[in-house]
């Protein structure tokens, strides 16, 4: 902690004042790691806005943001594909325009495994940050969540699920870079851009569109005609995953529909978190009538068959004005945002309750202080731990409903990358030559639910070391903790 602070009561801003160069070194780290990737991080915030403009129909500031995006992403990054391509071909003799000449593959490779890296090291500063401010800006020597992130760098199990989960965010966020082809040439628009491809029976280089292209790499079971895994096609492109019976990059594909179900995912349980969280601290709050007309409708929508009630909604839904909104995604995330809501409040309902109880609640109470101020200032900070254990773990089971549904033709609409899609319309093959249309996003899909339940045990453990005892001394630990971690800021 620095010197130049003396009050314990000093805003984060003023102490930063106080002591501005570590704040500074950090900020300019920060700042490079940003200019790196200028114009794909600009590219995703004009998408996210979008993405939000679209949600109302008829907006003139779509199609703005649209152009805003494609000319951010226009801008030279470090990472991108312009700087490191590997859409090159050969022509005879040797590979052109590809990275140092190398084969596509490895241009490719090497190109995926800078943009981990950059994860990575972005996941590093962060870190730094976070020591940094524990070492300079913040006055309180230890509190409780010191103890939650140790406990965390200790459990194995939770790391692994992180590193799953990281992947899986740098795949979704990345995923324009990251494929071998865009999505916007190869999935949605594969008849208005080409593809050149070195001809041996004429000894020249043809030019052809990639959809003429797409229709002679198709895979569908026939051994001689298969582009599997790691493999390069009859025009010179290279495949890391193989291509679907379309005859599409099957790993576009999937980077492109890993952004469609982290964003239903993701949205979804934020939506029902606050809604969970809100009830939550109301009916513990106020009990009685609150509480009980809560308790009845949540008991009412957790009655209904989960799956039931996505397959009805979602063939309801289909084909209105609902549906068309981001192709069907917000549909689903207002699905899941009513129906997972009662679970998540179900969560947290019970620590709520237990720290409304605590004696310094009734002095806060005594003192004069709001209920709205009590409810934010000493309850929020005990039930936000639980609530961050159960979406972790229930955002896994929303990536299956959503690839479900896609599985069923429900959901997420055509010609929209999802990966449900692409398990159904690889499982005629599945013993046959193109076996990696279902299997890879099969396992991915595995794995990507394993990660967070995993991370989802790990969190639970560092906030909770003691769940499994039950005893009366280990709850009155968690809420002395909880209440102290609300400080200490």
């Amino acid at each position: 902690m620095s010197e130049t602070v003396s009050d314990e009561d000093a805003p984060l801003r003023q102490r930063i004042a106080d002591n501005p160069r570590p704040a500074i070194r950090w900020t300019l780290g920060a700042l490079v790691l940003v200019a790196v990737e200028f114009g794909a991080v600009l590219g995703l915030v004009f998408r996210l806005l979008s993405t939000i403009g679209g949600l109302f129909p008829d907006n003139p500031g779509v199609a703005l943001f649209s152009s805003l995006e494609n000319q951010a992403e226009a801008i030279p990054t470090l990472l991108s594909r312009e700087f490191i391509p590997n859409d090159g071909f050969y022509n005879g003799e040797m590979w052109v325009d590809t990275f140092l000449g190398l084969e596509p593959a490895y241009a490719w490779l090497v190109r995926a495994l800078l943009i981990y890296a950059y994860a990575f090291i972005w996941l590093g500063w962060l870190w730094v940050g976070y020591r940094t401010f524990r070492q300079h800006y913040r006055y309180a020597d230890w509190t409780p969540r010191d103890d939650v992130v140790d406990r965390l760098r200790s459990h194995r199990w939770g790391q692994f699920g992180f590193v799953l989960v990281l992947i899986f965010l740098v795949m979704a966020l990345f995923a324009p870079a990251l494929g071998p082809t865009t999505a916007e040439a190869n999935l949605r628009q594969p008849y208005s851009h080409y593809t050149e491809f070195y001809d041996e029976e004429t000894d020249e280089v043809r030019n052809v569109t990639v959809g003429t292209a797409n229709l002679g790499s198709a895979s569908e079971g026939n051994p001689d005609s298969n582009v599997g895994p790691w493999s390069y096609d009859d025009f010179g492109r290279f495949h890391p995953f193989g291509t679907l019976t379309t005859g599409k990059d099957m790993f576009t594909f999937l980077a492109a529909g890993a952004r469609i179900s982290l964003m239903i995912g993701i949205v979804s349980m934020v939506g029902a978190g606050l809604i969970a969280t809100g009830f939550a601290l109301l009916t513990a709050y106020y009990k009685g009538l609150a509480d009980l007309a809560v308790v009845i409708t949540s008991d009412s929508i957790q009655a209904l068959p989960v799956l039931l009630v996505l397959i009805l909604a979602s063939a309801t839904f289909s084909g209105t004005w609902l549906a068309e909104l981001y192709n069907g995604a917000m549909m689903l995330i207002a699905i899941f945002v009513l129906i997972q809501w009662p679970f998540l409040w179900r969560a947290v309902r019970g620590p709520a309750f237990q720290i409304a109880e605590e004696e310094w609640i009734d002095a806060a109470r005594s003192f004069g202080q709001k209920p709205r101020k009590i409810m934010r200032k000493h309850m929020l900070p005990y039930v936000i731990g639980y609530l961050l254990i159960y979406t972790s773990l229930t955002l896994g089971g929303i990536i299956i409903a959503v690839a479900g549904l896609s599985f069923l033709g429900l959901g997420i609409t055509p010609p929209t990358p999802e990966w449900g899609r692409a398990i159904s319309s690889g499982q005629p093959y599945v013993a046959t030559a193109s076996w990696h249309i279902s299997l890879i996003p099969g396992i991915l899909i595995t794995l990507i639910v394993i990660g967070f339940n995993a991370l989802g045990d790990g969190i639970r453990d560092a906030i909770d070391p003691q769940s499994g005892s039950g005893s009366g001394t280990a709850q009155e630990s968690k809420a002395d903790e909880a209440a102290a971690g609300g400080g200490g800021a």
